[in-house]
């Protein structure tokens, strides 16, 4: 007897295994649709699976009797589902009902799928549909996910989303029952323990709308949603306001914890990436101290590390990216609520290290690996700190700053509030930077913590950037005295957030190499093009800063170590021989008043740099031919027409919002800010018959290296800058002679050879 149901419950096997097969394929099938429900109910063997089942759960095993396929194989289909409940062990039914999943799982994708067959479509179209009518199968999968089979529970999850997914986009009315069963489990939360199982299948749900390439998706999402709203709200309030402490069993908070932080980012990536703004998606920017509270908690450490990774990308505006790549819905216009929402979070960040947030973070104790914490006996564990860690809570000081000063008052509360932010910052991580920063510049701060991340590192300078730019504008709107413009200099340095140090320290850690910048110019993972243009507009108003600053750390390098541009020494000169005084008037020449230097002369190389004494006036001959000052502002500035960058917006939280899929992003801000000029061939992304290419005598500079001295001391790490400049501007006009170049970068070009301008006219000068 045994070996006849043993033969049985394989011929159901093997029939349902051929049918998945087919499936996989995306083969027509030739059958009645009919034919086909049996095979795919799980209620056929659901009851043996589930170990753990529900009272409520039990009183629905009786489906299965509800349709069966045709009186040709009637008889062997009931008696192997009679074996499989009687006789047959557990794993049997077990990978019975997986495959049973999966063929569900496959059927539906192929539905979904624009390469699937049109007939073959229609056939497995028509097979859900009368599974779903014919049977409680939502009500048969909500039960699994109280299987003690973790695998049985994720595809039980995984298959109800893409079940429902299908009923919102085919228009057919959802089950009751489960929309009950997820409000009143979401309302009801701590008390009520299934809420996990919800946001499971919440979270699946969304990505299908994310993953899927129809038009009709915002309206699906919006229906979705409607539906939730009110219950997730109520599930958010209670989940974060419990007392860990006193909990008893952690365990199911840490897993409640890690599932909504999943949902609440898939829920702010649908506000990023399409229309919509309801309560559930902008929950975490109206009451954000509920999840930064949880950093506070004595809970695990990669728990911590995942809330704070969360902060950073709603700060950047960065949720969802991956999940956007490829066929992604396009970006939307920010709604009316994201301005409000920013500063809300930016506010409840520092509000948060004010109360001593960055002293509750692991940044000690056991790194975390792909594989885990644990490390085998045979090898050593590296010390050190969690570098991501340090990364994460630097951007998010960094970036609430920056978004906190779009909507300062006045440039004492962005003083007094930036020197109080970045002391907390810089003693938090100067502990764990070895060797120690230097005392008298803090700026290379950014390069030490974020030298292995790419685009993290940018990201903190183009934020330290934007700082700088609107305390400055707005110290030159209220018309500050000499005295405090020299004051609001030495804190730039002090507090680590000088752009001329910080750009500088950047290229030291690529080895002033410009492949590297042309890399980073062409990425799609860096927002260096936007940092590098505002960087380059600044440069050209602030040269003989810039050059300040080179020449003290050209003198000083050798006394104090600094040695910022040892990677190349074919452009520098031992100076061990050659401790000449550091003589501003004379490397500026008529570059500045002699009076304006006359008592920094003396002393400069005995001073730190955050001491330096910045040029007071800068000559109309070194501006002539320069654009007016840049702006923290929505897209990148014109570089091309002083007159049209006199006009621009202040705010860059717009320009955060406009993050089109990685490089496209770049690409549209480069066009948004050369598109005001009047040249419409330098913006266009659209192929060419031939590349645009201007006269190179037009658009490139060289610098006269005979004309530098030989004194390094004076010019050694501006001519180094300039070098790479130059490397960098020959390598991108090559590409672009060719086709190669991914946009057009004239005006880029152009504002480079203006920085090439400026250098040439300061050596000629000395």
């Amino acid at each position: 007897m045994r070996c006849i149901l043993a033969v049985k419950m394989k011929a159901f096997f093997e029939v349902l295994e051929q049918f998945y097969k087919k499936v996989l394929l995306g083969a027509t099938l030739e059958n009645e649709s009919q034919e086909y429900i049996f095979y795919l109910n799980p209620a056929v063997l659901a009851q043996d699976c589930s170990t753990a089942a529900s009272p409520e759960c039990s009183n629905r095993r009786g489906v299965q009797g509800r349709h069966q396929p045709p009186s040709t194989t009637l008889g062997t289909i009931s008696v192997v589902s009679v074996c499989l409940k009687r006789h047959s062990p557990t794993c049997s039914a077990r990978e019975i009902m997986l495959l049973q999943l999966t063929v569900i799982k496959v059927m539906i994708t192929r539905i979904l799928s624009v390469e699937t067959d049109f007939h073959a479509k229609e056939k497995y179209r028509d097979i859900i549909t009368i599974l779903l009518k014919s049977s409680d199968i939502d009500s048969t999968l909500t039960c699994m996910f109280q299987n003690s089979d973790k695998l049985l529970c994720h595809m039980a999850a995984k298959c109800l989303a893409l079940l429902l997914y299908f009923q919102m986009r085919e228009e057919i009315a959802l089950s009751n029952s489960w929309i009950a069963f997820c409000q009143t489990n979401l309302s009801e939360y701590p008390e009520n323990e299934k809420a996990v199982y919800c946001l499971w299948t919440l979270t699946f749900i969304i990505k299908e709308i994310f993953k899927d390439t129809c038009s009709q998706k915002t309206e699906i999402l919006k229906q979705f949603l409607t539906l939730f709203d009110t219950a997730f709200e109520v599930f958010y309030n209670s989940l974060f306001s419990q007392h860990f402490e006193s909990c008893q069993d952690t365990s199911k908070i840490i897993n409640s914890l890690i599932c909504s932080l999943e949902l609440l980012e898939l829920l702010i990536a649908s506000r990023v990436h399409l229309k919509l703004h309801f309560t559930c998606q902008r929950i975490l920017f109206l009451k954000p101290s509920c999840v930064l509270g949880v950093i506070t908690w004595p809970v695990q450490a990669f728990v911590k590390r995942r809330f704070i990774i969360f902060i950073k990308k709603c700060l950047l505006w960065k949720v969802g990216e991956d999940l956007c790549r490829g066929s992604g819905p396009a970006l939307m216009p920010p709604d009316q609520h994201l301005g409000v929402d920013m500063l809300a979070l930016a506010d409840a960040v520092l509000q948060a290290v004010d109360l001593g947030l960055l002293r509750t973070l692991s940044v000690h104790g056991k790194p975390p690996f792909f594989g885990g914490d644990e490390v085998q006996p045979a090898h050593e564990r590296v010390p050190g700190p969690d570098h991501v860690i340090l990364r994460a809570a630097s951007l998010l000081i960094i970036k609430s700053l920056e978004i906190k000063f779009q909507n300062c008052a006045s440039a004492n509360e962005m003083k007094v509030g930036l020197q109080n932010f970045m002391a907390q910052l810089l003693t938090f991580l100067k502990p764990h930077l070895q060797p120690s920063l230097q005392p008298h510049n803090a700026c290379e701060w950014i390069s030490r913590v974020f030298i292995e991340q790419d685009d993290d590192m940018v990201e903190a300078a183009r934020a330290s950037l934007g700082i700088y730019l609107t305390l400055i504008r707005e110290c030159k709107a209220a018309e500050s005295l000499t005295q405090e413009k020299e004051m609001c200099n030495h804190h730039t340095h002090e507090y680590g957030y000088n752009p001329h140090c910080v750009f500088l320290f950047l290229l030291k850690n690529i080895g002033f190499d410009a492949s590297v910048l042309l890399d980073f110019l062409i990425s799609s993972e860096t927002c260096f093009l936007e940092y590098f243009v505002k960087y380059l507009k600044l440069l050209q108003k602030d040269w003989t800063d810039f050059f300040t600053i080179c020449k003290y750390f050209d003198v000083t390098k050798s006394k104090d170590n600094i040695n910022i541009c040892a990677c190349s020494p074919s452009l520098v000169q031992d100076t061990s021989s050659n401790q000449t005084e550091l003589r501003p008037s004379a490397a500026l020449g008529n570059h500045r008043n002699a009076r304006a230097s006359g008592s920094w002369v003396s002393d400069a190389s005995s001073k730190p740099l955050n001491q330096l004494v910045m040029p007071k006036e800068t000559p109309a001959t070194l501006l002539a031919d320069s654009p007016s000052p840049p702006r923290a502002s929505q897209s990148l500035v014109d570089y091309d027409s002083s007159d049209d960058s006199e006009v621009e917006g202040t705010d860059q939280r717009t320009a955060n919002s406009k993050q089109v899929s990685l490089h496209q992003e770049a690409v549209k801000k480069f066009q948004d800010t050369v598109g005001t000029s009047g040249d419409e061939r330098e913006v266009s992304l659209e192929p060419q018959s031939r590349p645009l290419v201007p006269k190179q005598s037009n658009i490139l500079f060289s610098v006269d290296w005979d004309t530098v001295p030989n004194n390094v001391s004076e010019v050694g790490l501006s001519s180094k800058t300039l070098k790479c400049f130059e490397e960098l501007q020959s390598a991108v006009y090559r590409l672009q002679k060719k086709n190669l170049f991914p946009y057009n970068p004239t005006a880029l070009l152009k504002l480079l050879k203006r920085i090439g301008a400026t250098y040439n006219e300061s050596m000629n000068a000395l």
